[in-house]
């Protein structure tokens, strides 16, 4: 059984939450909400919820799952649309600011 949870347009750039998902993919479900609890990035909140949401569409499939024989199978990060704005600089000049955003996709399955 699988369930997947994916968040889409989180502000934050793809590169910086893949490193978050790289921590937790292959880990089992309690171990891996560890791992975001304590992590000091800020992409680990989102992720985070996306993984709790995962695991709420995983109990809505199958009512009596045991977490500790779920794992998380795929955990990617790809690039959403970047905003771009300006930012005035010396002597007259426009500095282009990159607002990046990205889609996290995540997904758990009962390992038997």
């Amino acid at each position: 059984m699988e369930a997947k949870a994916t968040l889409r347009f989180a502000r934050g750039s793809a590169r910086k939450a893949r490193l978050v998902l790289d921590q937790i993919r292959n880990k089992r479900v309690p171990e891996a909400q560890n791992i975001l609890q304590f992590s000091r990035k800020r992409a680990s909140v989102a992720i985070g919820k996306l993984l709790k949401s995962a695991v709420a569409n995983a109990h809505l499939k199958e009512p009596k799952l045991d977490l500790n024989q779920v794992f998380v199978t795929k955990a990617f990060a790809d690039e959403g649309p970047t905003m771009k704005r300006y930012m005035p600089r010396a002597q007259g000049r426009a500095f282009l600011i990159r607002k990046r955003s990205c889609h996290i996709s995540l997904e758990i399955q009962n390992v038997d």
